[in-house]
Order: C-alpha cells, then sequence, then structure tokens
C-alpha cells in the first residue's frame, strides 16, 4: 500500500476513534465511516431515510378533527380556523398568507363575540404536523395542573390550518386574550422531523414584532420534555403576566430555584 495512503488512512481512523464517544451526546452526524472519498452505504440510507422523513413531516396533512377529539378527553373546547394560505404549496410559497386569517374566519371570530380571557392556546400546523400530532396533547396534560395552579383562565383552544407562528396573534386580538400561546409543528430537521415550538406573547395583536414573544423550541421525547416544556410554559406565563411583557425583555429563568415563585415543577424535573 502507498506510504501517503497508509498515513492519511490511519489519521483518519484515530480521528474518527476520537470522535465516537461524542455520538452518546448527540444526534448529529459526527463520525461518520468513509470508504475512499465516499461515506459508507449505511450512513448514506440513513441521511436519505432522516430526508424523506422531513419531506413526509411538511407534507402530511393535519388532522384537527382527531385532535380535536384528544382534547374533548382533556375537557377543552376547540374550534377551527383557516389562514389566507388555503393549500400547502401556497403555504410554503407565501409565508405572509399563513400570518393573515381568510375572510370566513374573521367573520367565524367575529361573529363569536368571545369576551376575553386570560391564555389562548393556539395550535397550528405549522411545517410539521406530525409534531403537532404527536406531541401536543401530552404537553398540554402536563401543562393544565399548573393553569391551575395559577388560577388563569384557558379559552376554547384554536385548532389553526396552514398556520405561521404570527396567525396567533390576529386571533387572540379577536378573541380580546392577554396572552396566546402557540403550539407549532417546527422546520424539520434531519434529525427531528416531529419537534414542537412554543410561542408566548404577552397583550397579542396583529403587527406584533418577532422579538415580542419567548420561544420553547425542541419540545419532544428526544429533546426538552413534556414535563420540562410544561413548567418552563408556565413560569413564562406567569412571569409575563407579573411584568406585562414578553420577548427579549422576559428572560427565562425557571431554571433557578430562586426564580421559582408563585410555581414550582410538579414533578420531579431536573434541568441541566
Amino acid at each position: 500500500m502507498d506510504k501517503n495512503l497508509l498515513q492519511t488512512t490511519g489519521e483518519y481512523v484515530k480521528e474518527t476513534a476520537s470522535w465516537e464517544w461524542l455520538k452518546y451526546f448527540t444526534d448529529a452526524r459526527i463520525a461518520l465511516g468513509r470508504t475512499g472519498c465516499s461515506l459508507l452505504t449505511q450512513d448514506y440510507l440513513n441521511f436519505s431515510m432522516a430526508h424523506a422523513k422531513a419531506k413526509d413531516a411538511i407534507q402530511t396533512p393535519f388532522d384537527r378533527e382527531n385532535l380535536r377529539l384528544r382534547l374533548q378527553e382533556l375537557g377543552l373546547k376547540s374550534l377551527y380556523v383557516e389562514s389566507a394560505a388555503h393549500d400547502r404549496p401556497t403555504f410554503l410559497a407565501r409565508p405572509d398568507l399563513g400570518r393573515q386569517l381568510d375572510e370566513h374566519s374573521k367573520d367565524r371570530l367575529t361573529q363569536l363575540n368571545y369576551p376575553g380571557t386570560d391564555i389562548l392556546i393556539v395550535i397550528g400546523d405549522g411545517l410539521s404536523s406530525k409534531a403537532v400530532h404527536k406531541q401536543v396533547v401530552p404537553l398540554i396534560s402536563q401543562f393544565l395542573p399548573y393553569l391551575k395552579e395559577l388560577k388563569l383562565h384557558l379559552a376554547p383552544i384554536v385548532l389553526a390550518n396552514q398556520c405561521r407562528v404570527a396567525l396567533g396573534d390576529d386571533i387572540a386580538e379577536r378573541m380580546h386574550c392577554k396572552l396566546v400561546v402557540m403550539m407549532i409543528g417546527e422546520r424539520p430537521g434531519l434529525s427531528s422531523p416531529d419537534s414542537l415550538g412554543v410561542y408566548i406573547t404577552y397583550q397579542p395583536y396583529r403587527g406584533r414584532l418577532e422579538s415580542d414573544r419567548n420561544c420553547l423550541s425542541n419540545i419532544r421525547p428526544e429533546g426538552l420534555s413534556y414535563e420540562k416544556a410544561a413548567f418552563k410554559l408556565a413560569w413564562l406565563i406567569d412571569a409575563a403576566f407579573y411584568r406585562q411583557t414578553s420577548g427579549t425583555q422576559l428572560k427565562d429563568l425557571s431554571d433557578d430555584p430562586s426564580q421559582q415563585y408563585r410555581i414550582s415543577p410538579l414533578t420531579d424535573v431536573h434541568f441541566i
């Protein structure tokens, strides 16, 4: 074997071995094998499968009826709205339309004449309806006891189709709610096609800036657990009402026991 090739191969094997232990701590594609200048077949197939799962997550229709029934089992009422993006291709090509209600939904909320309350939860498909189908109900189940402890009232949950984050501001303003929680499927990654994001906005209205929101991301069993996410969500809501703000003016200090005033974790949750 060529001496230079042998040296290069030896250095590669040594380098890969030094990275191998890090694979236990991340889903990132590190310490991949190779043959010549190419990936190993199994690594290539794994990458192709992950890419297919990400595309599938984006294209899977939002099953709102099934979600409505599951929320009903928790004692929660819900209603449907649509964004101005009436189909998936339009939603993907025109993010601005996903931030606006269509005319029928505007009329429906006007006729609802909802008097307003403390918190509105909007559940939107976003870029991964699979994340919503899988993560939302377990998260809300963990969150409801905190809501009761905080003595805050919840509006009927809104299930929004072809939805972007800012659509929650429009809905909450029309329903006269003081704070909106948007639960939405995040952009699929090649290791996380079913990750849920949660956005909290105090005093929502159309035109709110992204910097006016707080965000919890990567909510799934392999990421931020339901128990931790529910407590962080409750802590941020409590802090938002106390300080009358959200976004960059409100820092997440929920991991610090000295900052846990009105509520503390209801389960044995350890923060790292």
